[in-house]
């Protein structure tokens, strides 16, 4: 029933597929562990820009990127924490840009997959702590669980923020009908606040929103063209939801942070790891077709 298969393609690709459900996940973990495909009886699920991914000096628009240590960006990409230290990270951090290792898989329940991040020189340069990331994708069904494992290997408590950043497909935004766990907003591009009541301006060229978490730990976004639905569930280390898209692109962004934009210079839910603590964070993904 389930399947983990090495493809050899530009990048290595590691296919997870549950034969049953007819469901695929595609792993890239040269291009920063990526996931660039999921798929469901033939329906393709997430977005991709192609050429942006074959180009090894671009980072991918698409599928879904890891966001660690920062989400979003810093001021001038400029960082300084309260020990006085300071250094530079771009936009989202470096995860999403290093080649990650494929450490185990796991065929008993579900078509899964663990890879490995280590810190290394050129990461200790620009933010000094010694960490390791285990991510394990599991696909089952119309299910797809991401569990994140950040762990620090210093002397020293660690902070960071952990996200995702996943593009899902959609023909029609107007068709969409979205339930989050939030009462109001802040507008990044307007640098604004205001009430949320479920519905958004899709003709802005840019959507770029910023919601905080407040009561249950889940949102979905139903596509009624489609006639389906998308949940996204998430633990309570999640305090913030984006939400991102761009005028007559065929994708939205509906991205579960640990910690809003500039966090490492603010505080502001900023995670922080105790030496040789491990902080566990698990998202939850799962189709419905609505009959």
């Amino acid at each position: 029933m389930f399947q983990v298969e090495e493809l050899a393609e530009q990048w290595p690709v590691f296919r997870l597929t549950d034969g049953a459900a007819q469901s695929v996940l595609e792993v890239v973990p040269d291009r920063g562990g990526i996931i660039t495909r999921w798929a469901i009886q033939g329906q393709e699920l997430l977005y991709l820009d192609r050429d942006r991914y074959q180009d090894p000096n671009l980072s991918i628009r698409g599928g879904i990127p890891i966001l660690f240590p920062i989400c979003g960006n810093l001021p001038d990409n400029r960082y300084q924490l309260p020990s006085g230290e300071a250094g530079i990270l771009k936009q989202h951090g470096f995860a999403r840009d290093l080649p990650w290792m494929v450490t185990g898989s796991d065929l008993r329940d579900a078509a899964s997959i663990t890879l490995t991040l280590d810190a290394t020189p050129a990461t200790l340069a620009v933010y000094p702590f010694q960490f390791r990331l285990d991510f394990t994708y599991r696909l089952q069904g119309n299910q797809l669980e991401i569990i994140q494992n950040h762990h620090n290997l210093g002397d020293r408590p660690m902070p960071f923020s952990s996200g995702l950043h996943p593009y899902f497909n959609v023909a029609d935004k107007s068709a969409l009908a979205i339930d989050l766990p939030v009462t109001e907003y802040f507008d990044q591009k307007r640098q604004s606040t205001g009430a949320f009541d479920g519905t958004l301006d899709f003709e802005q060229d840019e959507l770029d929103l910023r919601f905080p978490v407040v009561d249950r730990l889940s949102a979905t976004v139903t596509d009624r063209q489609q006639q389906q639905t998308l949940s996204l569930e998430f633990d309570a280390s999640y305090r913030t939801l984006v939400f991102w898209t761009l005028k007559g692109k065929p994708f939205y962004c509906l991205e579960p942070w640990t910690g809003p934009r500039n966090a490492l210079n603010t505080g502001e839910q900023l995670l922080w790891l105790d030496p040789g603590a491990t902080h566990t964070n698990q998202v939850r993904l799962q189709l419905q077709y609505n009959c």
